[in-house]
């Protein structure tokens, strides 16, 4: 079936007034990215991106974007924004300009490039507000395509919140009113040759859920044209096999002109309408786009558009365009919408203006401080190395912060070695600047309120004098049961999670008692997977999103990466995401499910807090942790523990695990060995056999590597040992080499060694299949115990003789 044509116009009930006012917003836009672009050609900026040429067809969006709706969207979409009254022109330049004061710039403070929207979703103290009396945009990410997962999560809230009644309750109505929210999608037209893009719609077409995705269509993707990157050069006549029938479910695909007004309005009125009432994703291709000052301040689009390409974009430009239609329909006079652009530019201007006052004020008050300081520093001590240093940074013509700090650092420098009241006044003020800096530019990496997940209050697990013993996937079994239960938000999903729930039974029988809405199954999909826990968690659900291997992250780690882990950050603590991910490893076989890619994991997803436990009844601990905080973890469960034996807990749906906090499990005198999850079992063996040999081991297990070791328990063990082994599964410098810098750099724990420190890890390569293979491939007992017996025998050679 061929896609739905807007061509069909219906009398639209706008007024005169309205449309006029769209000119003016329009006009605004436009003279904003104008301007915007001149900014960073002076210097007064580091880069820009605009959404010029884009301006008509988010006006007409804009008209079906209700209160309660998301926007995932797409860098140039600043119209839009204006739009809704979600950006004023001043806070656009604000982002521009890169001002650190959330109030300034509310969706990043000055975190992000400018074009990177968001809505402060939470108050002060980090609940979330009543979304549903709001126009909502989740914050923007840059890499091409990234938006698409959450956009799928945040649309697949609605269809939670309509179908599963007991989220109609009042106590639900700040976050949804019966589904009734659209999530809107923005995404270019080169951008969706991107797998995020061609997944997130397989996966909504399936899900049937209420997303509306624009793609704004310029021909180019910088300076390659459209049929480099889709196939028929049309990505909507690409996907129209996915449009819906009669008898079978799909999209409502529809394309429009950018330069068409009335079409435009009249195609999103129809595709917003199908969304929210039918709950069926639609798709709004809108053609002949154009970008009058190309891709952005890198470069010019004339080097790679022909001259005929150039004409039709001046002619068939969308404001022009509106223009024309505005005098074709006798709505106003040419001398009238010279006026308004005049105006337009005018507004455009003086927002302009007073954004970089804002922000330059700031920083110059600080180089007063700076310079008075300085002046001070060189009366006291006479150098006029001092006072020139003071005449150059009076002089900058433009200064930015980390000019006043190294004018004031080549100061101290200079004067090392002299002692004096102004010299004080000076290192006082660096290190008040320096406690400055890092709220501005280094905080909210995870929770900073009162939900914040190393403030949930510790609850031991409770025993009966004779528990009962069950398998390690009974134990969760119980902790999701009693989290289900408990709070209507938690639902579950990855794949065969819901009918089977899960290879490993944790979920098992679940599905049936709570239904397919709360414990379901998903494709073979992982980015989406975290996409749906994304978007839900950022509509204050409580989504567990099962990724089945600890090695499949890897089709996922980039929106852990760049969306989910800077959330918190990027916003300044203006949204939140409480996802949980679920995943298995440790100890698996086989160059594809060799498990353990710590290193890869640690280094890209900060801002998500990683947790490793040894058992089940660790793990269990965990999420009950995790599901009272606002924060996001990455639970990684011990896949070879599933069917040992534990003792179940009597308040196992209650009791939890603090975080960054290490266990001993094993006192010693000798050597301290710092591990997690499946090598715990490995290294405990070890240390027992060490201890026929006279070797006592002291066995800490880290339990959480991110947070690590808060308290800094571990240096204490090795204080009374003197020596230490990092022991994991990982490549060599991977996870080890994070606990070894941990323990011996920020720990200070290298003050107390008598002997080299060392590190047990996997081989280079990925594991070998077969269990000969994971011998030879992955530590042993018999290498934790060569290794450490090694250490003692380089002590005491009399004592502990070679062994081989």
């Amino acid at each position: 079936m061929t896609t739905t044509k807007s061509n069909k116009k219906n009398k639209l009930s706008i007024s005169k007034k309205e449309v006029l006012n769209d000119f003016r917003l329009g006009w605004e836009s436009r003279h904003a990215s104008l301007m915007g672009r001149k900014e960073v050609f002076m210097g007064k900026a580091k880069f820009g991106i605009f959404g010029d040429g884009k301006e008509l067809a988010q006006l007409a969006m804009a008209k079906s974007f209700q209160n309660g709706d998301f926007r995932s969207g797409y860098y140039r979409d600043q119209t839009f924004m204006f739009a809704i009254g979600e950006l004023s022109i001043q806070e656009y330049f604000a982002q521009l300009y890169a001002h650190t004061d959330v109030n300034a710039d509310p969706a990043s403070a000055g975190r992000l490039m400018n074009g990177h929207f968001a809505t402060r979703m939470l108050d002060e103290a980090g609940k979330y507000t009543k979304l549903t009396e709001s126009k909502n945009s989740s914050s923007d990410v840059s890499p091409t395509a990234a938006q698409m997962p959450r956009l799928v999560g945040l649309a697949f809230a609605s269809k939670l919140f309509r179908e599963n009644k007991e989220l109609n309750k009042k106590e639900f109505e700040q976050y949804s009113i019966n589904g009734n929210e659209v999530a809107f999608g923005t995404i270019g037209n080169a951008s969706t040759s991107e797998g995020m893009f061609y997944e997130s719609i397989n996966a909504a077409g399936v899900l049937q859920i209420p997303m509306l995705i624009s793609i704004w269509d310029d021909h180019y993707g910088i300076s390659v044209p459209q049929e480099f990157h889709t196939t028929k050069g049309s990505i909507s006549e690409a996907l129209a096999g996915f449009q819906r029938s009669k008898d079978k479910n799909g999209y409502e695909i529809l394309t429009v002109r950018g330069w068409d007004y009335e079409a435009l309005i009249d195609t999103y009125q129809k595709a917003a309408k199908i969304s929210r009432e039918e709950h069926v994703p639609s798709m709004v291709h809108v053609l002949e786009m154009t970008q009058p000052q190309g891709h952005s301040t890198s470069g010019s689009h004339e080097r790679y558009k022909s001259k005929e390409r150039l004409e039709w974009e001046a002619e068939y430009d969308c404001l022009n365009q509106f223009r024309k239609y505005i005098l074709d329909n006798k709505l106003a006079s040419a001398d009238e919408l010279d006026k308004i652009e005049e105006e337009a530019k005018k507004t455009a201007k003086e927002a302009k203006d007073a954004a970089w006052k804002a922000f330059i004020g700031e920083i110059k008050d600080q180089q007063k401080e700076a310079l008075g300081l300085l002046n001070n520093l060189a009366e006291e001590t006479g150098q006029n190395e001092i006072s020139e240093l003071a005449s150059e940074l009076k002089a900058a013509m433009n200064p930015l912060r980390l000019d006043n700090i190294k004018a004031v650092k080549k100061a101290l420098r200079l004067v090392i070695k002299h002692e004096g009241e102004a010299k004080q006044k000076l290192i006082n003020w660096l290190k008040a600047v320096n406690e400055e800096g890092h709220d501005r530019y280094s905080s909210h990496l995870y929770s900073e309120s009162d939900e914040s997940a190393l403030k949930v209050e510790v609850v031991n697990a409770e025993y009966s004098n004779d528990p009962k013993k069950v398998d390690g996937r009974e134990v969760l079994q119980a902790c999701f049961d009693a989290a289900l239960a408990r709070d209507q938000r938690v639902f579950a999903f990855g794949e065969d999670v819901g009918k089977i729930g899960d290879v490993n039974q944790a979920f098992a029988g679940l599905q049936e008692k709570y239904g397919d809405l709360r414990v379901m199954d998903t494709g073979i999909r992982e980015c989406t997977i975290l996409g749906q826990g994304i978007g839900t968690a950022l509509r204050g659900l409580r989504p567990i999103a099962e990724i089945q291997y600890l090695d499949y992250l890897l089709y996922a780690i980039q929106i852990m990466s760049d969306d989910l882990a800077s959330l918190q950050y990027r916003t300044k603590g203006g949204q939140k995401a409480p996802l949980i991910i679920r995943t298995r490893g440790h100890r698996l076989e086989g160059v594809w499910h060799s498990g353990s890619p710590m290193g890869m994991i640690l280094n890209a997803i900060r801002g998500i807090y990683v947790l490793v436990p040894r058992n089940m009844t660790q793990a269990a601990g965990f999420y009950n942790t995790m599901l009272q905080s606002d924060d996001t973890a990455l639970i990684i469960e011990c896949l070879n523990g599933y069917r040992l034996k534990e003792s179940l807990p009597e308040n196992v749906g209650e009791f939890t695990v603090p975080l960054g906090q290490p266990e001993v499990i094993r006192e010693g005198s000798d050597v301290t060995i710092v591990t997690y999850g499946s090598m715990c079992r490995v290294v405990m063996d070890a240390a027992n056999q060490l201890a026929d040999q006279g070797i006592s081991c002291e066995v800490i297990d880290v339990q959480t590597l991110l947070p690590f070791d808060i308290n800094h328990s571990i240096v204490e063990s090795v204080k009374k040992t003197n020596r230490v082994v990092f022991a994991d599964e990982d490549v060599p410098g991977g996870a080890t080499g994070f606990m070894m810098q941990k323990v011996l750099e920020e720990q200070k724990a290298y003050k107390y060694l008598d002997a080299q420190p060392i590190t047990i890890s996997s081989n280079e390569h990925r594991p070998a299949y077969a269990s000969d293979g994971d011998y030879f491939s992955k530590p042993q007992i018999e290498d934790v115990f060569e290794r450490v017996y090694a250490m003692m025998h380089e002590f005491d050679p009399e004592q502990f003789p070679a062994l081989y």
